[in-house]
């Protein structure tokens, strides 16, 4: 137990941004987790209304000395990935036609490319010594 004034004054202080800082973490990992059900749902358009709010609580929490600057941009990276890979993921599933029709496409100028390129040669030094 503190008797110094100053000291019986910092416990009290500790104590209280103590709970500050809970209450802010706590906050933020329900958002993220509402946030990641969201995207693992498929429901993208609530998730990317979502994500500029948890953007800036993460980014308040690294201003407030809550959370290191380094923990807030890989958090936002992560989270920005994530719905990113999730948009990517649906789009090339709901398209599948769209990228059939590439492959024949591409499929189509390697052939082209293929019948104007002109035959090599096959003789090699050893087979003219063997003739």
């Amino acid at each position: 137990m503190p008797n110094i004034k100053s000291a019986k004054k910092r416990v009290t202080v500790i104590a209280r941004r103590k709970d500050e800082n809970k209450y802010v973490k706590a906050t933020l990992a329900t958002m993220v987790k509402k946030f990641r059900a969201a995207v693992n749902a498929g429901e993208l358009d609530s998730a990317e209304k979502m994500l500029p709010e948890l953007t800036a609580y993460i980014y308040s929490a690294q201003t407030k000395g809550v959370i290191h600057k380094n923990a807030a941009a890989r958090k936002v990276g992560r989270l920005n990935s994530m719905l990113f890979k999730a948009k990517t993921t649906t789009v090339a599933t709901e398209a599948p036609a769209a990228k059939e029709v590439k492959e024949e496409v591409k499929a189509e100028t390697v052939e082209e490319v293929k019948e104007e390129k002109p035959a090599k040669k096959t003789t090699t030094r050893k087979t003219k010594k063997a003739e």
